[in-house]
C-alpha cells in the first residue's frame, strides 16, 4: 500500500503556525514511507475564502520547503461529485430527506439544552414516508447513521477512542440548496484522492466518528487517523497572536530560516530521544506517528530564536548575504554594489556568530556597506572622547605605515602601539570599534579592520575624528 497523506487548509486567513506543523507532519510521514503528500484547498466557504489566502498557503508551504505531489485540489470545484455521493446514499437507503424547518430545529436544540442533553437531531424524518413531505419545501439529505452500538476510532496518537452511537446523530450531507456540507466533502475528497492516513489537529477528533460512519455507509476503506494535540502558548493557554500565532510569512519576515522553522515545528509534539537539532534529512529518516505526544506542546519564541541562531551559523555565507540584501538596501538607503557583496561575504562568518535572525544579521552587517559618515549609536559616540580621538589620530598614522594589511599583523601592530602609549588594549580597541562600525558591538575588531581594507579603514577613522571636532 502506498501511503497518501494530505494537508487540507481553508483559505480564510493566513497559514498559521498550527497549520504549518500539521502540514509538516503529513509531509514527513509521506516522505518517510515513500508515499505521497497531497494538498487540498477547502474553499467551500465562498464568503470568506480569498485568492490572497490561497496564494499565502502556496507561498508558505513553498517557503517551508514542503513540496506537494500533483496539482492542488480545489474543494469547491468538486461540489458536483459530493452531491453525487449524497444521492447514491439516498438511493441505497443509507440517507434520507429531512424537511424539518429552521424553527423546528431550534426547538429541538432548546429542548435538549433545557433537559441537559447533547444537542442532536431527533430523527423525526428518518422513517417517514415520502407522502408526508410538505409541498414546495426543499429538503436536506441526512445520513442514516447507526443508532445503537459504538463507533470506534483506532487513532495512531490518541489510541483507541470510543463513542456511543446514540450520542451522534443523522448529520446533514447535502443542504436544501444542494450544497454539500464539510463532513461530506472531506470524506469524498479523501476517498477520491486515495488518502490512507489523515493526520490533523485533535480538534477534529469528534468529526472522525461521523466521518467513519460515512465511509462505512459507502463501503469505503476508513483511513488511519492520527489526531495531534494542539499548540499552546508558554502560559498553557490556547495559542493566540500574543503568543506568536502569526502567519508563517510573518516568521519569514522576522528573519527565520525555513530549516529552523521545520526543526522547531517538528519538536512541537514529536521527539527522537534527546535530539534537539534535527536536520530535515534526519527528520524524514526518523519520523513516525508513534513518537507524537498526546499532550499539547508549548510555543516558545526564545527557543525558536536560539534554534534559528544555530542554523544561521551553519548556513553558507553567500546564501545569507543574498537573504539580507533587500533589508540592507532599506537600511543604507541604496542597493548594495558588487564590492559590498564581496565584503559582506568575506565578513559573514564573523557576523553570523551572534545573530539569531536574519533581521539582526542585516542590522549588524550594515556598517560594512553604509556610506560615510557612519551613524553612531549613543554608546559608540560616548567612546569617542577628545582623548580617544587623539589616540585614534596617532594610531591612524601608525597604521598608514603598514605594509601588510592582514588580521594577525594588524593585531600585533595595534598591541605594540598600545604598549608604547602605555594603554590597555581595550582603551584603544573600543574607540577603534566605534570609529569603524558606529557601534560598540561587532565581529572581532581586527577582523573588521582587515576586511575593510587600508583605505576604507583609515577613512573611517578620519571621519570619526572629524565628527568630534
Amino acid at each position: 500500500m502506498t501511503v497518501v497523506t494530505r494537508f487540507a487548509p481553508s483559505p480564510t486567513g493566513y497559514l498559521h503556525i498550527g497549520g504549518a506543523r500539521t502540514a509538516l507532519f503529513n509531509w514527513l510521514y509521506s516522505r518517510h514511507t515513500g508515499g505521497e503528500f497531497r494538498l487540498r484547498i477547502e474553499d467551500t466557504d465562498r464568503a470568506r475564502s480569498t485568492e490572497g489566502a490561497v496564494q499565502a498557503i502556496f507561498d508558505g508551504l513553498t517557503w517551508l520547503g514542503l513540496d506537494w505531489d500533483g496539482e492542488a485540489v480545489m474543494q469547491f470545484a468538486r461540489a458536483g461529485r459530493h452531491a453525487e455521493v449524497a444521492n447514491e446514499l439516498l438511493k441505497a437507503g443509507r440517507a434520507y430527506h429531512c424537511y424539518a424547518s429552521p424553527a423546528e430545529l431550534e426547538e429541538m436544540r432548546e429542548k435538549a439544552r433545557a433537559e441537559g442533553r447533547p444537542v442532536r437531531y431527533d430523527g423525526r424524518w428518518r422513517d417517514r414516508p415520502a407522502s408526508d413531505a410538505p409541498a414546495g419545501i426543499p429538503p436536506v439529505i441526512r445520513l442514516r447513521a447507526p443508532q445503537t452500538g459504538q463507533s470506534v476510532i483506532f487513532d495512531k496518537v490518541q489510541g483507541e477512542v470510543t463513542v456511543a452511537n446514540e450520542q451522534l446523530d443523522d448529520f446533514v450531507l447535502l443542504r436544501a440548496d444542494g450544497t454539500p456540507t464539510y463532513m461530506l466533502s472531506v470524506v469524498v475528497d479523501d476517498h477520491d484522492m486515495g488518502v490512507t492516513h489523515v493526520i490533523r489537529g485533535d480538534d477534529h477528533l469528534n468529526n472522525a466518528f461521523r466521518q467513519s460512519q460515512l465511509y462505512q455507509a459507502m463501503s469505503w476503506d476508513v483511513p488511519v487517523f492520527a489526531h495531534i494535540p494542539l499548540i499552546h502558548g508558554p502560559d498553557g493557554a490556547k495559542l493566540s497572536k500574543r503568543h506568536g500565532a502569526l502567519g508563517i510569512e510573518a516568521y519569514r519576515d522576522m528573519g527565520f530560516l525555513p530549516e529552523a522553522m521545520r526543526n522547531y515545528l517538528l519538536r512541537l509534539g514529536w521527539g527522537h530521544g534527546d535530539d534537539e537539532i534535527i536536520p530535515t534529512d534526519k527528520a524524514i529518516e526518523w519520523f513516525d506517528l508513534d513518537n507524537v505526544g498526546r499532550s499539547p506542546s508549548r510555543f516558545d519564541m526564545a527557543k525558536l530564536e536560539n534554534l534559528n541562531g544555530h542554523y544561521l551559523r551553519e548556513a553558507e555565507d553567500a546564501r545569507l548575504v543574498d537573504l539580507i540584501l533587500p533589508q540592507l538596501a532599506t537600511l543604507i538607503g541604496q542597493p548594495v554594489d558588487a564590492a559590498g557583496i564581496t565584503l559582506l561575504t568575506a565578513g559573514m562568518n564573523g557576523l553570523k556568530q551572534r545573530a539569531k535572525t536574519l533581521v539582526e544579521l542585516a542590522e549588524s552587517a550594515a556598517f560594512y556597506v553604509r556610506p560615510l559618515p557612519l551613524p553612531m549609536t549613543d554608546k559608540a559616540a560616548a567612546l569617542l572622547t577628545g582623548e580617544a580621538k587623539a589616540v585614534l589620530v596617532r594610531l591612524s598614522a601608525e597604521l598608514a605605515k603598514a605594509e601588510t594589511w592582514e588580521e594577525k599583523a594588524l593585531e600585533e601592530q595595534v598591541r605594540q602601539f598600545a604598549e608604547a602609549e602605555g594603554l590597555k588594549l581595550g582603551a584603544i580597541a573600543q574607540p577603534l570599534r566605534a570609529a569603524l562600525t558606529g557601534s560598540t558591538m561587532s565581529p572581532g575588531i581586527f577582523e573588521v579592520l582587515a576586511l575593510l581594507g587600508k583605505a576604507d579603514a583609515l577613512q573611517r577613522m578620519a571621519a570619526a575624528g572629524e565628527a568630534m571636532l
